[in-house]
């Protein structure tokens, strides 16, 4: 649909942002206000409609698109938060935020390198280590943290580690360089402080990974070759997606990677929107060249931001459809990253099945699940996020881990230590963590929605349970935001029930999903008052229900950089607002604690983690009764 006073397109309100229309508000914002020529743009995104304007719009309605940029003016700690109207080709917000910092600028960390690289103090460390040639030298900046350091006051720092390659191909994470740190003003764009803990020898045993270092390779393996000579089951229009019974919407957010919007079954809404808002990664090493290791992935460095374009037949297979994804570049140019999105379908076994053992007559159907994944490369790790739509209902969301470990070197002859695991001769991985905060905003067949906590409660022994064998479901009512706080218990079978009280299923109960933990789900074992303790506060808790306000977007706020703590989840639910019979958000936290194997080395077969949302009610009957018999010929005789 062409707005009124601009020939920028878009035919539906969530509809990605397009180049273009990154463009158009960029320069609408610079003709607007004087940036000079050293302003970086953080992001630039689409300002998501609000539920009312969504529905009230029909197809054909004209309507805005309202533009989210955030500014980096300068070295100092000033931010510029500006909304730009498309349509009226006007800044409709101008906003000046003091002492916060945005996320790391990729601009900026790539100068760290060259001018660290250029530092004779740190040259001179380098050379005490034997290490001369500069250009085989692997510079990785690091989110600072927050730790107090009077000479990091007012500034955006990144702590610089290094690594060396023997030829520029090469694993530098196989070889550290211990010791060595460099304190880094982004802003200023030069050196603080060369910090040298000591000299630690390079490790000599290499760490490559590619198929020319491994050989020979198995020979045995057949291939396996996913065709579906009709095509496709799902239809794709726009950003719209819809398969089987299911419909959704998506986008893409530099933070938050791939954001689904308006999910819904069979036209019956189950959530407005879905994403992973922040996750951070805390080491348990308190040493000086690992504990203040505590990076925000998606907060700090995005998600979005560090996606990879997937390539058929390796990080995808059988009949792909790609999705591309447009951000913005730190200088407001548009970026596109081509295959950013892949979505397939999936056989994944039987989804029921019965013999009659009176007949002898055998009843079976497949399953099939829809996968909408991308893949993030921060720094060393990968991490590959795979929601899964399921025929029955069924929403999964799935992360792979994979990636090269950060390690450190050990002096020949010594052990690990108690806070880490020797992969590799004088190599030892920290133990550490990987923590995701999911946001889940439903609107079950509508907004007002309430959550119950539902686990095992057996029966005392007595008159009423004479064979000592008798359990029942346990509902709590979660009322307020602090009452949700809540943590997994595996051993009561511990649930979480969003119902519409208001909508009722053919058997007279209230529609409802159920949130199952499905895999690993630590919390935080840093101290709460620990920096990344406080920081990352949405860590503490498996489970957290807020009110729903459109402001509150991720978990540990919304500049996580540097960010004393407080802020988040820990800040919105302090105000105990009520939760039942309202408009809800669920935040789900997930993770793995990682205590590190000689297998993950040097690279590490990949770790899953992640949750499922299952229909509980939501259906009156098995709702895929209706799925046709396999055509195989093998499968039915007659």
């Amino acid at each position: 649909m062409t707005s009124r006073d601009t020939d920028i397109a878009a035919d539906h309100p969530l509809a990605m942002l397009s180049g273009s229309e990154i463009s158009a508000a960029v320069a609408i914002i610079r003709a607007a206000h004087d940036l000079g020529t050293n302003a970086l743009f953080s992001h630039v995104v689409l300002e998501e409609p609000s539920k009312a304007e969504l529905g009230a719009w029909n197809p054909g309605d004209a309507f805005d698109r309202v533009v989210r940029a955030l500014i980096i003016p300068g070295p100092e700690l000033s931010l510029i938060e500006a909304k730009v109207s498309l349509r009226t080709q006007r800044v409709i917000d101008w906003t000046i935020v003091q002492g916060m910092r945005p996320a790391l600028a990729m601009h900026e960390a790539a100068n760290a390198i060259y001018t660290t690289k250029a530092h004779p103090e740190y040259v001179a460390a380098l050379a005490k280590r034997g290490i001369v040639d500069i250009d085989n030298v692997q510079i990785d900046p690091w989110p600072a943290g927050s730790f107090g350091y009077a000479a990091e006051a007012g500034r955006r720092i990144a702590r610089c580690i290094s690594f060396v390659r023997e030829f520029p191909t090469d694993n530098g994470y196989a070889r550290p360089v211990e010791g060595l740190i460099v304190h880094f003003d982004l802003g200023r764009n030069e050196v603080i402080e060369v910090i040298d803990h000591g000299i630690v020898p390079i490790p000599q045993t290499h760490g490559r990974y590619g198929a020319e270092d491994h050989q020979p390779w198995r020979a045995d393996l057949k291939p396996i070759e996913i065709s579906q000579p009709d095509g496709p089951s799902f239809a794709v229009d726009g950003n719209l997606i819809t398969w089987q019974k299911w419909s959704v919407r998506i986008t893409f957010d530099p933070y938050e990677g791939l954001v689904l919007h308006q999910i819904a079954y069979d036209g019956r809404s189950i959530l407005h929107r879905a994403s992973v808002t922040e996750m951070v990664v805390p080491y348990g090493d308190p040493g000086e060249m690992h504990g203040w290791k505590n990076a925000f992935d998606a907060g700090e460095w995005g998600l979005g931001r560090m996606t990879q374009s997937l390539q058929l037949g390796c990080d995808c297979l059988g009949e792909i459809h790609y999705f591309d994804a447009t951000l913005a570049s730190e200088h407001g140019n548009p970026w596109v990253i081509s295959n950013a999105i892949c979505m397939h379908e999936e056989d994944f076994g039987i989804q029921w099945k019965h013999v009659d053992l009176m007949t002898g007559i055998s009843e079976v159907r497949r399953s099939r699940r829809l996968v909408v994944s991308f893949v993030s490369t921060v720094g060393n790790y990968e991490y590959g996020f795979y929601w899964y739509f399921y025929l029955d209902g069924n929403i999964q969301l799935e992360v792979k881990l994979t990636g090269i470990l950060s390690v450190g070197a050990l002096m020949p002859g010594s052990g690990p230590g108690e806070y880490g695991s020797e992969v590799a001769e004088n190599i030892y991985a920290p133990f550490h963590q990987h923590l995701f905060c999911s946001r889940l905003d439903f609107d079950l067949e509508g907004a007002d929605n309430r959550i119950y906590e539902v686990e095992a409660e057996v029966v005392p022994i007595g008159p009423d349970n004479p064979w000592s064998n008798a359990f029942r479901a346990r509902k709590t009512l979660l009322r307020r935001e602090l009452d949700a706080r809540r943590n997994t218990d595996s051993a009561t079978s511990r649930v979480w029930r969003v119902e519409n009280p208001s909508v009722l299923n053919g058997l007279g109960q209230p529609v409802a999903f159920k949130l199952i933990p499905t895999m690993s789900t630590p919390t935080m074992l840093a101290h709460p008052e620990s920096s990344v303790g406080q920081r990352a506060g949405f860590a503490r808790h498996n489970l957290w229900v807020t009110a729903f306000a459109a402001e509150e977007r991720r978990g540990a706020g919304e500049y996580a950089n540097q960010h004393a703590g407080g802020d988040g989840l820990p800040r919105w639910t302090a105000a105990n607002r009520e939760i039942v019979d309202t408009d809800v958000v669920v935040w789900y936290c997930f993770g793995i604690t990682h205590f590190p194997r000689p297998e993950d080395w040097p690279v590490m077969p990949v770790e899953y983690t992640g949750f499922l949302l299952q229909p509980a009610g939501f259906f009156d009957r098995n709702p895929v009764l209706d799925l046709p018999r396999s055509a195989s010929v093998h499968c039915h005789s007659d």
